[in-house]
């Protein structure tokens, strides 16, 4: 994916795929918990660009790209669409929507926290403030998300990290790059590593610390 010596073309391509997966991934999020607040059909929608294509398009404006990729590609209109249109027709398991909202949710978050900050990186971006804009690319979609849809965002939940595996995958992948081994092998296991550590930490209840010490719960 982005070893130095494989084709222009490929790489471009293969990075739009990963992108556009992300997209996906969110979008999904975004439908399905559209399905759960009873929103209608353009609810989903809305829910389903928002989250998918939110992160991306912050990471954009901010490394003062000319229009946002998902204004210059209409590829990026697809996958918002699949995911309501999937969650519309119930082909996406709505049976522990809570469970299925946050495996898609993860899944976006992996592949956005890394590809964000191989696009700021590429553009020229000190390492340090690439990773702050790869975890805004993972985080802020699903952040835009929820406080439209009147939920507690998942960054402020107590019950699971979710901005800290976006840091950690982003700053793995800063030094993959700086190492000059970051290639879609490295990526792909930064991704997997990412999604795990955002599940798992769900599924144990791990905790960030209070925003004062010794506060109580």
């Amino acid at each position: 994916m982005l070893d130095p010596g494989e084709t222009p073309a490929y790489l471009e391509t293969l990075l739009l795929v990963l992108d556009l997966l992300g997209v996906f991934f969110f979008a999904v999020s975004g439908s399905l918990l559209a399905a759960r607040r009873q929103f209608d059909l353009v609810g989903s929608l809305f829910l389903a660009f928002l989250a998918g294509l939110g992160g991306g398009v912050v990471r954009d404006l901010i490394i003062n790209e000319d229009v946002p990729n998902a204004f210059a590609n209409p590829l990026y209109l697809i996958p918002p669409a699949l995911a309501a249109g999937l969650v519309y027709f119930r082909l996406v398991t709505q049976g522990r929507l809570r469970r299925t909202l946050l495996v898609f949710d993860a899944a976006g978050l992996a592949l956005f926290c890394v590809t964000g900050t191989r696009t700021a990186l590429a553009a020229g971006i000190e390492p340090i403030m690439a990773i702050l804009l790869g975890m805004a690319t993972g985080v802020v979609g699903g952040l835009l998300r929820d406080v439209v849809a009147n939920e507690v965002p998942e960054i402020f939940n107590r019950h699971g990290l979710y901005a800290v595996p976006a840091l950690f995958g982003a700053g793995l992948s800063s030094l993959l790059w700086t190492l000059d081994v970051f290639n879609w092998l490295t990526a792909a296991l930064v991704m997997l590593a990412v999604f795990t550590f955002r599940l798992v930490s769900f599924r144990m209840g791990w905790m960030a610390p209070n925003a004062a010490r010794n506060a109580g719960s």
